[in-house]
């Protein structure tokens, strides 16, 4: 069973970006188009999301306290793929408790935030 890659990236207003990706395992065989489908419709438009709200690791270009004035708060999604690559997801969640996990944040709303407040 092929298991579910993730990626996503991040990209400042000066199209800078920083990509990064979870691999998540699939044991109810999901395809990647359903799962791209899920996570579009609860993301923001463009494919816009907070990292931190679906426990994914952060792909930001600043450190902390050096954000700029190109830097804000959101994540994008990039692609999603079928991968024979193990998982690696940090809560050892499956693709679909992954996406149960997103529609949950969504529905509660997108926290944005300033990352010039946050991070100093």
């Amino acid at each position: 069973m092929r298991n579910i890659k993730f990626s996503y990236l991040y990209r400042d207003a000066g199209n800078y970006k920083k990509w990064a990706d979870v691999v998540f395992s699939n044991p109810e065989g999901s395809t990647p188009e359903t799962v791209a489908k899920a996570l579009k419709d609860a993301f923001l438009q463009d494919g816009l999301f907070i990292a931190h709200q679906i426990r994914i690791p952060q792909a930001f270009l600043f450190d902390r306290g050096d954000a700029t004035s190109d830097d804000h708060c959101f994540h994008e999604l990039a692609s999603v793929e079928a991968s024979l690559d193990a998982p690696n997801d940090t809560y050892s969640r499956s693709i679909t408790q992954f996406i149960t996990e997103v529609k949950r944040e969504a529905k509660r709303g997108w926290a944005a935030f300033d990352p010039h407040d946050r991070l100093t």
